[in-house]
């Protein structure tokens, strides 16, 4: 397959290059991460994207090998404009779609509980924020890091079947954790069938301990505990990848920083 690169044909341009096979071009773009289907529909939408020179309108639209797919400069822009959130998350708030008597974290999502100083995005962020969607969630009763995105790259990059991007929480339990515990934690348990992927276990105190995913099955750390007679009573994720919780206060968010990535 060519490698990506730059076009010299226009500087109206971002960059073209070659596929692979026979596939739908919003398909194509998000297994290269190039965008996410949605927001290649959106480009499709807009007359943004050009395959062999012409402009394509129709959203099944294929390409094959010798296709040569152009982005437009303002699909750049439109991806610049993008938001994505890092939430602290208090209990008692859920991630996703929110459910009967509980709140949505994106409620949080307000001007007075930015943290001051936090943001330093090229392009304001406009209020309400719309379209964010949580890239990993938190159970209700979890706190710590949350991402909410309007990004489809970020979202892939964080929560498809393939990801290797680590999530690291502190957990605390009911009572002693022990070494063998832990090394169950990390070694030897299967949830839904299914072996789990090895994770990394550190004794913190008595009854805490420290843990680091790379997936994230539903419930997964408290279903792991519950499996070696452990109860979880409070559990906090504190990163993401390469990016942590810090001292962000519980409740408040600020934006991805330019720089900043997973």
């Amino acid at each position: 397959m060519p490698a990506l690169r730059k076009t010299n044909c226009s500087t109206n341009y971002w960059f073209t290059f070659g596929c692979i096979t026979l596939i739908r071009l919003s398909k194509y773009l998000s297994s290269k991460n190039i965008c996410s289907r949605r927001e290649a529909e959106v480009f499709i939408e807009r007359g943004w994207l050009l395959v062999d020179g012409e402009v394509v309108r129709e959203q099944g639209f294929k390409v094959n090998d010798n296709s040569v797919i152009t982005i437009d400069e303002r699909a750049r822009v439109y991806q610049k404009s993008l938001v994505t959130v890092l939430l602290n998350k208090p209990v008692g708030y859920v991630s996703g779609q929110p459910e009967k008597n509980y709140k949505p974290a994106t409620r949080l999502i307000t001007r007075h509980r930015m943290q001051t100083g936090a943001s330093n995005q090229e392009t304001p962020v406009q209020y309400p924020v719309k379209g964010l969607a949580p890239a990993g969630r938190l159970d209700i009763d979890s706190t710590g890091l949350l991402v909410l995105t309007q990004d489809g790259r970020i979202a892939r990059q964080l929560v498809s079947p393939d990801s290797e991007v680590e999530k690291e929480y502190i957990v605390r339990v009911d009572r002693k954790v022990t070494k063998s515990q832990a090394n169950q934690l990390a070694f030897g348990l299967e949830l839904d069938g299914q072996q789990l992927k090895t994770a990394k276990v550190e004794i913190l105190d008595t009854n805490t301990f420290g843990i680091i995913l790379t997936e994230g099955k539903k419930r997964q750390i408290r279903r792991m505990c519950e499996q070696v007679e452990l109860k979880v009573t409070a559990l906090k994720r504190i990163r993401i990848g390469q990016v942590h919780l810090g001292n962000l206060p519980v409740g408040q968010w600020r934006c991805l920083q330019k720089g900043e990535s997973f």
